[in-house]
């Protein structure tokens, strides 16, 4: 979101950032992580650089749709919303007044496993920001009057979102693999659920969740360690030490049948999901499926799926496969928009090329230029001050290891194409996919097989 006119600090910030990686080397970037458990349960991580004055910090929150009723789905993305829309010390105009003056940033989001909130600033400003930061976690008022603006606001966006036939097969396909478990839903909820949510629901969510334990304050960049434990000591001491509450979930859906979805859109091309259940993050197998994910339909154009499907019968420009791994499930998707006429040879194609991955094995090539893209492209994750803070927060959130990232290149040069057999064999869908296809139906003529 953008504030007031264009700041010229806005720009001393934004440049500062964006140079970050070209100005310092890789080795630069190896990370050397100080975790501290503060008394409130409240797990800090600590990155010092100094090679620029600026400093991030992310605030995971274990808070999300997860904890969230169904008939009120979009409330853990409206709370996160609304942190930045006044507090008990400032309004919403005076909070994005102050950040605008010094180019900094505060934002807030809710996703699948948790909600994030993030500070960049540069480090003359961090004292006031710091302050800014902790007063919209710890002292959000959701006014009725910001509240109703925000959830016109969310279901404008959903409104709009619903015209895009990317959007609606993806909703569809998720729904389809995870059913009635959190994970289906979009975490912005729906028209008629935001408008279920009310003020004392926001105050509850925010009071029931919003705390320390379980909570992780990730902080990279030119700050000290004794200065950051300053700031948290001065500013979040009053974060009060209480467990969060859970909320009880449906449990994941067994995929043993298959689907379709059909959505009829009057569009050129059809927009194609075809997928299932996935691997968890903190699975051991994560790794050896991102090898065999690359060789198949993560790899650009040195993948399978691209070269049968792009380069030899040109049915589409782009395809694309991925594993979305999270707490507590994930899911596999294959995604390709082609001509309607073609969605029958493009989902045939793709089912072909699924098998062969589960028969077969891969060649020494494929499994050597997966392994050196996957560790030659690690270091980009930690390139900026923000990817850095991110990093950790993740690494910390799943459990991963402080060392995470020093173990990582051996952990891919360890897998073997017999490990990508297995979980290829365990982990991609067979005749139990899930296909959700937006597009022109009459076209389509959608081959009763894939149904």
């Amino acid at each position: 979101m953008v504030f007031g006119k264009f700041n010229k600090k806005i720009i001393t910030l934004a440049a500062l950032v964006a140079f970050t990686a070209s100005l310092v080397s890789v080795n630069a970037f190896a990370l050397d992580t100080r975790r501290v458990v503060m008394p409130n349960g409240l797990v800090v991580l600590f990155s010092e650089r100094h090679n620029l004055p600026v400093v991030r910090m992310s605030l995971i929150i274990n808070a999300s749709k997860l904890d969230e009723p169904a008939r009120l789905a979009g409330l853990a993305n409206l709370t996160a919303e609304m942190l930045t829309e006044g507090t008990k010390n400032r309004s919403s105009k005076e909070i994005h007044e102050e950040i605008e003056f010094t180019g900094a940033s505060i934002e807030a989001s809710s996703s699948s496993d948790y909600t994030a909130v993030g500070l960049s600033a540069l480090k003359k400003d961090l004292q006031k920001l710091f302050e800014i930061f902790a007063d919209c976690v710890l002292n959000p008022t959701f006014t009725e009057t910001e509240l109703r603006q925000k959830k016109d606001l969310v279901k404008g966006n959903l409104m709009h979102e619903e015209e895009s036939p990317a959007y609606a097969a993806n909703k569809a396909f998720m729904a389809a693999v995870y059913g009635k478990f959190p994970y289906g839903r979009v975490s912005e909820g729906a028209p008629e659920t935001i408008d279920m949510i009310k003020r004392d629901d926001v105050v509850k969510f925010h009071s029931d969740f919003y705390v320390p334990a379980g909570s992780i304050l990730s902080v990279a960049g030119d700050i000290t360690y004794d200065e950051l434990m300053g700031l948290i000591d001065k500013y979040f001491s009053g974060w009060s030490k209480k467990p969060a509450k859970r909320t009880e979930t449906a449990d994941l859906p067994k995929s043993t049948a298959k689907k379709a979805i059909l959505i009829n859109r009057d569009t050129q091309q059809a927009n194609i999901i075809l997928g299932g259940l996935g691997v968890r993050r903190d699975n051991p197998d994560f790794y050896a499926v991102s090898i065999m994910n690359y060789i198949l339909g993560g790899g650009g154009f040195a993948s399978r799926m691209v070269k049968a499907i792009r380069d030899n019968l040109g049915l589409a420009y782009d395809i694309h496969s991925h594993f979305a791994s999270f707490k507590y499930a994930g899911d596999f998707q294959v995604v390709i928009q082609t001509k309607n006429e073609f969605t029958n040879v493009a989902v045939q194609e793709i089912l072909k090329q699924i098998k062969t991955m589960k028969e077969g094995v891969v060649t020494d090539e494929e499994l050597s230029d997966a392994k050196a893209y996957l560790t030659g492209s690690f270091p980009r994750k930690l390139d900026t001050m923000d990817k850095i803070s991110m990093f950790m927060a993740q690494v910390e959130f799943y459990g991963l290891g402080i060392d995470f990232d020093k173990k990582y290149p051996a952990i891919i040069n360890a897998i073997t194409k017999e490990d990508v057999r297995r979980v290829a064999q365990k982990y991609l869908i067979g005749n139990n996919y899930k296909l959700a296809i937006a597009g022109n139906q009459a076209k389509i003529g959608l081959n009763s097989d894939y149904k």
